[in-house]
């Protein structure tokens, strides 16, 4: 009688490692599917999904599983020449993955409920309106605008049609509710217009593009993707980044999230007709995003972060400015969103609005302050420290209503409790240097970088070569995740519900598109 031979178990590494990719077990796809399936079960978050192309037609899969409780990454991985057993029937956060993976190479996933296509591809010259669109790896794509809509079949239910051209200056989009008289029984969510093919163009890199572009992945989270990218570059090139740098990118991090969540808090208000809190907010994110400029002259941040530390630093008298603004900042704040809890129409707007409860939040892999409204305590910054975050800490912001009211309230503690540490950081910063050379990367590896955005959790993905260049790079922007949250948000809710619960999530097309 032979000795069992126990199953290799999912690699267990930390955010900001490298490792060479021989050290990752490969799984049976049952075993890979079993453990995905257990692991969002049992209270982890399937952060990323995708495929590598290999030889031979082959693909290696791999998917990323955040484990908060003891600070690892789960990584488990399988090969596969043509599709598997759908995960989705069982884990719901998979779906998305699943439906890019088979757009992407034609790994199609049996038993899947909806193939819909994530993303559209422009035209190839000569293509006819509604035929086949551009082939990637043999796989046609629909034209933009050419996708299946889910409907509701019904005497009286009626479809309601907004976009993708939209009455301001913002990106395309398309939202199809399917109604019942004032009711939306279901919202459909087209995406995918401005697909730039940006994990493509990082391959080969890095290169002297790959930070502008990682930079412009979300051009509002400029900050939080070019920190994930250095990040995992310095991993993959053993380098440490400085402690002085280390605290002017939290800085800059926290800045990108103060302002972005002011911006919002002024939004919901004008959204209800509450004029002096959507006034001042307009005017005090300008404020923030001036705070930015300071440090690097540039109000998104772009240049800020560098692989190896930062690409700007602080004199005396510009700490003490900045300083001294943050604190102007803090206050002016403040006063502007206390009005919003003391006005009764606007706390009546928001309550009970747009409820998501924490078991959808969970079950669809909800990320960032959409979450934290829910309950649902997730949060890179405590539960994969790296950078200035494995010494310090900000309490996790958190409500559990999971309505437009919990979705403020949760972006009102984040600016409350960021503006705070932004202060605590300016008074203390390390001297020294603020950045070092980063060394060649190595070669056969897989790293990761995660950071917290002000959406949620940013995850970049790498595998280099044997030249050490990035083979497969990839990107999962928190907006990739979020965007059937406000699709399930709306369920039963009014159409003219839609403005207020989409500012309350506001996500990105272009972080979804990529």
């Amino acid at each position: 009688m032979g000795i069992p031979v126990k199953p290799r178990a999912p690699a267990a590494l930390h955010n900001g490692s490298a490792v060479p990719l021989s050290d990752i077990p490969i799984l049976s796809i049952d075993t890979l599917r079993r453990t995905v399936i257990e692991g969002v079960a049992g209270g982890s978050e399937l952060v990323s999904f995708f495929a590598v192309p290999r030889a031979r037609g082959r693909f290696l899969l791999l998917a990323v599983l955040s484990e908060p409780q003891a600070a690892v990454l789960r990584v488990a991985a399988s090969t596969v020449k043509e599709g598997w057993k759908s995960l989705t029937p069982e884990c719901e956060a998979a779906q998305l993955f699943e439906r890019e993976m088979a757009e992407q190479y034609g790994l199609v996933p049996d038993g899947h409920p909806w193939l819909r296509p994530v993303r559209f591809q422009p035209p190839m010259p000569g293509a006819r309106p509604g035929g086949a669109g551009h082939a990637t790896a043999g796989v046609a794509r629909p034209l933009i605008g050419d996708a299946p809509f889910f409907r509701v079949r019904g005497e009286e239910v009626h479809e309601v049609a907004v976009g993708p051209v939209h009455a301001g200056v913002i990106e395309p989009g398309h939202f199809r509710f399917q109604c019942h008289g004032e009711e939306v029984l279901h919202l459909e969510i087209s995406l995918g217009y401005q697909h730039r093919g940006v994990e493509a163009l990082l391959v080969g890199g890095p290169h002297k593009r790959s930070l502008p572009i990682a930079e412009t992945l979300a051009g509002d989270t400029s900050v939080a993707h070019a920190t994930a990218y250095c990040e995992l570059v310095e991993s993959l090139g053993g380098t440490q980044a400085p402690p002085r740098a280390l605290a002017l990118r939290a800085i800059a991090l926290e800045l990108e999230r103060v302002a972005n969540h002011v911006g919002d808090l002024g939004a919901l208000a004008g959204d209800t007709g509450f004029l002096p809190t959507a006034s001042w907010c307009g005017r005090i994110r300008g404020d923030v995003l001036n705070l930015t400029a300071l440090i690097c002259g540039n109000r998104f941040g772009r240049g800020i972060v560098k692989p190896g530390g930062v690409g700007f630093d602080l004199d005396e008298r510009r700490e003490m400015m900045l300083a001294e603004r943050v604190r102007t900042v803090t206050r002016d704040a403040a006063g502007a969103i206390d009005l919003l809890w003391k006005t009764p129409s606007v706390i009546a707007r928001f309550e009970g609005t747009g409820s998501l409860t924490a078991q959808a939040a969970r079950s669809i892999g909800l990320t960032g302050p959409s979450a934290r409204a829910c309950g649902v305590a997730r949060d890179v910054r405590q539960d994969h420290p790296s950078g200035l975050w494995r010494f310090v800490q900000i309490p996790a912001s958190t409500w559990k209503t999971g309505d437009v009211f919990a979705r403020a309230y949760v972006r009102a503690l984040e600016v409350q409790r960021s503006l705070a540490f932004v202060q605590e950081q300016l008074a203390s910063l390390p001297a020294g240097d603020v950045r070092v050379p980063v060394r060649p990367l190595v070669r056969g590896a897989i790293a990761f970088g995660l950071a917290e955005a002000w959406r949620g959790a940013v995850c970049h993905t790498a595998l280099t070569d044997a030249r050490g260049r990035f083979s497969r790079y990839k990107v999962v922007d928190p907006s990739f995740r979020n965007w059937l949250g406000l699709a399930l948000a709306l369920r039963g809710q009014q159409v003219s519900d839609f403005p207020l619960c989409n500012k309350s999530f506001n996500l990105s097309y272009c972080g979804h598109d990529l």
